[in-house]
């Protein structure tokens, strides 16, 4: 056996850095990556925003605990999100401004003419909307670095080129055998492994959850005139689309969610020319030219919650994975959530019973 660690995390994304970065003056612990850097799938393809709505009610307290770290670590940029609605919708967004209002969020309903003030050309159609100021964009680049630099500071090892070939159970943890070859020892094993929390769990002999990758898309347009900075996260009520600024340019997606099996996601033709054709119904701004397309996997659980905590049918296997389109705006709270968890320490002010995997016994 070459090394043994208390704690094998996988998966160098978001959410196995920042979990990294809170153990790793508690415990020897070894993060593992299946490509040649970490990041590389959804934590470096995120559309970068962080909204307290995003994910729904029961991930809000995820999202809103974890805004003052993100604050304090000046990743954060103001922008404001604003769902709209078109004609017809009005119960729509009122449900909406509600639902939300309703769990703490700062919403603020506007009328057609406050609509149009703060998106140009905006068609006459879209008619209500509600605003949520607190909405702000996430440097998600810096966010990770700095997970990964506190981590390897706290002298957590970083192994990538290392996916998990096996997972062996043995008196006391596990042997693992990584994809180069290497042999090592943990008392606990923990799955970061986003798209791939299923299969990781597989290879461990647990049964896996049904945590599922879905694609989404991001194109970066050039319109005319040019996407004003000023102009706030638009998000349509029905699901349809979101789009923001971007240094003059503007990225929009057709907010898809395609089943997908785990792997390196590509965009599809089809759903960037969605994705336009949607952003072009809302705005009388067509699209120059599209410079920039990409996709990325958000990966749910049935509930479409995350899942944090020992498996209960084995408690040295310890799930974090599932966050689906919002495991970067919640990190922070997620990260001592889940050190809390491992470590048998009470940390955080969020209440982990609804993330636990206990929820889906008798699956």
């Amino acid at each position: 056996m070459d090394a043994r660690f208390d704690i094998v995390v996988v998966g160098a994304g978001m959410a196995g850095a920042s979990l990294a970065a809170r153990l790793g003056k508690q415990a020897r612990v070894l993060v593992i990556e299946a490509e040649e850097s970490p990041g590389y799938h959804a934590t470096g393809r995120s559309a970068a925003f962080w909204t307290e709505s995003y994910g729904g009610p029961q991930v809000k307290p995820l999202t809103t605990a974890s805004g003052p770290e993100l604050h304090r670590l000046g990743v954060l940029t103001p922008r404001g999100a604003l769902t709209i609605g078109r004609t017809g919708q009005e119960r729509d967004i009122a449900a909406f401004a509600q639902t939300y209002g309703g769990v703490g969020i700062a919403v603020e309903r506007l009328d057609r003419a406050e609509i149009a003030a703060r998106i140009p050309d905006l068609k006459p159609e879209w008619t209500c909307g509600v605003l949520e100021p607190s909405t702000c964009d996430i440097d998600v680049a810096a966010l990770h670095q700095h997970y990964l630099a506190t981590a390897r500071k706290a002298g957590v090892a970083l192994w990538c080129r290392a996916g998990l070939a096996a997972a062996t159970r043995v008196s006391g943890g596990w042997a693992l055998t990584l994809a180069d070859g290497r042999r090592i020892g943990c008392d606990m094993l923990v799955n970061a492994a986003g798209a791939w929390a299923d299969p990781v769990a597989r290879k461990a002999g647990v049964e896996p959850l049904g945590i599922a990758p879905f694609r989404r898309t991001i194109a970066q347009v050039a319109i005319e005139p040019v996407a004003p900075d000023s102009l706030p996260l638009v998000l349509d009520v029905a699901g349809g689309f979101y789009f923001k600024p971007e240094s003059g340019r503007l990225w929009l997606s057709p907010h898809d969610e395609t089943p997908s099996s785990p792997c390196d996601a590509a965009p599809e033709e089809i759903d960037v020319a969605l994705a336009i054709d949607r952003f072009e119904q809302v705005v009388d701004r067509p699209v120059l030219r599209v410079e920039h397309r990409w996709a990325g996997l958000r990966s749910f659980a049935p509930d479409r919650l995350p899942v944090y905590g020992f498996d209960p049918q084995d408690g040295a296997f310890f799930w974090f994975a599932g966050q689906g389109g919002f495991g970067i705006q919640t990190a922070p709270a997620a990260a001592v959530l889940g050190a809390g968890l491992l470590l048998g320490k009470v940390m955080g002010e969020v209440d982990p019973e609804p993330f636990g995997p206990g929820r889906f016994l008798g699956r």
